[in-house]
C-alpha cells in the first residue's frame, strides 16, 4: 500500500521468479502485482485494468517479450516497460532501449536492483500521470472536484491555479511542500490534498517548529516499552495512526539537522524504526509539510539537508500572501463577519460601506489569519446596528504606523525623471495616489497620508481653486 492505486505486472514463464519477484516487492510496501505465466493473456491484462509497471521477460514460449514490447509500447505508451532476461548481450539490451523499454536488467536479480527499478518505474508513471491531469484541468479551465476547496474563501485567480495544480498531483503517494507566509492557510490546503488523495486512513497533523530530535523520533515513530525511562507501554507514532492517509508537518523548516536525516531515511525507504526497536516498520502514510520559511535560502546556506529539499521539491505548492489577492479580503471579511456573529451568537451586523475600503489599504502581515482577528474582535464588541470601524483602525493604524517607521530605517528610493517635478505636483500626485488607494474615501486616504480629514478637504479646495 505504500504505491496508492499502482500496479506492478510481471511477466515470466518462470514462476519461481514470479513467486520470488512478488514477495520481494509486497516486502517493500508495494502490495498490488499480478503474475502472469502465459505471454498470451498480456494484451488482455492490460486492457482490463490499469497497470502502473510492466517486468517483462525476453524469453518465452508462444511469444517472446521482444515481440510484445514493441505493442505493449505502442498501445499503452505511459506505462513504463522494465525487461528482464538471462541474455546478457549489449544488442539486445540496445535493441529494447530502441523499442522504448525503460529499463533493462539480467537474471540473476537480486532484490535490492528489482525494487529499486521498479520503484523508479512506478515513480515515471505517476509523473506521466500527473501531467496528463494537469493538461485536462488547465485546457477545461475547470476543477473537477470543487467540493474539496469549500473551506478556502477565494475568487482569486491564481489561489484557482492552485487547486487545480492540486487536483492532479494528489492521488500521487510522493510528498508535497506547501510554502508560505503565516496565515495563509497552508493546513487547509494541506487538507484538500488529502480528501482528493482518496486515501481511506487519516489525516494526522504535528506541529514541529521546537521539537527536538527525541521527542521528533518519539512522536512520529512511536517506541517500545522499556525504550527509554518512563516508557512502561508500547506506543505507536504519528505514522502508524496516519497508516493509509496523510501524515501532515507543519514548519518543517525548524526541524533539527539529525531529524532532518530521519525524515529523508522515511521519504526515501518507505521505513521506520520506533524507539527501542531494530525491527523496521512500513509506512504506507503519504508525507505532506509546510514551512513559512525560505527553504531555498535555508538549503543555499546548508541549513536545511540539500537532498531531504529536493526530495519534498517534487511537487512544490506556494501560497500568495493576502496582500497580493485582495479581491479576496472583501469576501473574506462578509464570510467572517458572519461567522463571528454565529459563534458570539450576535445579529449579523450591517458592516460599513467603508469597512472594505479601509481593510484593503492595509498590508495584512498575518495575511488570512489576522484579517479574522480583527473581524473577530471587532464583532465582540458590536452591540447593534452598524459595525463600529473604531475597533479596527485601533488595530491597523499603529500597525501601518510601525510599518512607516520600519522602513524610515532604509533610504525610501523613488525613480524621478530628469526633470524633478514640483513640491505641488508631488503633493497632488500622493493626494490622488491615496484617494485611488481608498476609492475616493476621503477619511481613508487622509489616514493614509497622516492627515486630518479637514486638512485633506483643505489641500482638495486649494487644489480645485488653482
Amino acid at each position: 500500500m505504500k504505491y496508492h492505486n499502482d500496479t506492478v505486472l510481471l511477466i515470466d514463464d518462470e514462476e519461481q521468479f514470479l513467486l520470488g519477484a512478488t514477495f520481494a516487492l509486497n516486502s517493500d510496501g508495494i502490495r498490488d502485482v499480478i503474475q502472469c505465466s502465459d505471454s498470451r493473456e498480456v494484451m488482455s491484462i492490460l486492457s482490463g485494468q490499469r497497470i502502473s509497471v510492466i517486468a517483462l521477460d525476453m524469453t518465452m514460449p508462444h511469444i517472446s517479450g521482444l515481440e510484445l514490447l514493441p505493442g505493449i509500447v505502442r498501445h499503452y505508451p505511459d506505462i513504463p516497460v522494465i525487461v528482464i532476461t538471462a541474455i546478457n548481450e549489449v544488442e539486445t539490451a540496445v535493441q529494447c532501449m530502441k523499442e522504448g523499454a525503460f529499463d533493462y536488467m539480467v537474471k540473476p536479480i537480486d532484490d535490492a536492483r528489482l525494487i529499486s527499478g521498479i520503484r523508479r518505474g512506478l515513480e515515471l508513471s505517476q509523473m506521466r500521470g500527473e501531467n496528463t491531469r494537469l493538461k485536462e484541468t488547465l485546457l477545461s479551465g475547470k476543477l473537477e472536484h470543487p467540493e474539496a476547496f469549500t473551506h478556502i474563501i477565494t475568487q482569486s485567480p491564481s489561489m484557482k491555479s492552485i487547486f487545480q495544480y492540486i487536483e492532479a498531483v494528489a492521488p500521487t503517494p510522493l510528498p508535497i511542500l506547501i510554502t508560505g507566509e503565516t496565515g495563509t492557510g497552508k493546513e487547509l490546503i494541506a487538507r484538500a490534498v488529502h480528501t482528493l488523495s482518496s486515501r481511506p486512513g487519516e489525516f494526522v497533523a504535528v506541529n514541529v517548529a521546537g521539537v527536538d530530535d527525541q521527542l521528533f523520533s518519539d512522536t512520529l515513530f512511536g517506541h517500545r516499552k522499556g525504550a527509554f525511562t518512563g516508557a512502561d507501554q508500547d506506543r505507536k507514532g504519528l505514522i502508524e495512526q496516519a497508516s493509509g492517509g496523510t501524515l501532515f508537518l507543519d514548519e518543517i523548516g525548524d526541524l533539527s539537522p539529525e531529524s532532518q536525516v530521519k525524515l529523508l531515511r522515511l521519504l526515501q525507504e518507505g521505513q521506520y524504526h520506533p524507539l527501542g526497536s531494530d525491527v523496521p516498520k512500513l509506512s504506507n502514510a503519504r508525507i505532506v509539510v509546510a514551512t513559512h520559511r525560505d527553504i531555498d535560502d535555508m538549503q543555499a546556506s546548508e541549513r536545511f539537508r540539500k537532498d531531504l529539499f529536493y526530495r519534498l521539491k517534487t511537487h512544490l505548492i506556494h501560497l500568495p500572501p493576502l496582500r497580493d489577492r485582495r479581491e479576496d479580503i472583501g469576501l473574506l471579511a462578509s464570510y467572517y463577519l458572519k461567522k463571528a456573529a454565529a459563534e458570539l451568537k450576535k445579529a449579523a451586523p450591517t458592516p460599513p460601506r467603508e469597512l472594505f475600503t479601509l481593510l484593503k489599504t492595509y498590508h495584512f502581515p498575518g495575511n488570512v489569519r489576522e484579517l479574522e482577528g480583527l473581524i473577530y474582535n471587532a464583532v465582540s464588541l458590536h452591540k447593534s446596528g452598524v459595525l463600529s470601524l473604531d475597533p479596527i483602525r485601533e488595530q491597523i493604524l499603529p500597525r501601518q504606523t510601525e510599518e512607516v517607521m520600519l522602513s524610515d530605517h532604509e533610504e525610501l528610493r523613488i525613480a524621478f525623471s530628469d526633470t524633478l517635478p514640483t513640491l505641488k505636483d508631488m503633493e497632488q500626485a500622493l493626494i490622488e495616489e491615496a484617494l485611488s488607494r481608498a476609492d475616493g474615501n476621503q477619511t481613508i486616504a487622509a489616514q493614509m497620508l497622516g492627515l486630518t480629514r479637514r486638512a485633506l478637504n483643505n489641500r482638495l479646495q486649494r487644489s480645485r481653486d488653482r
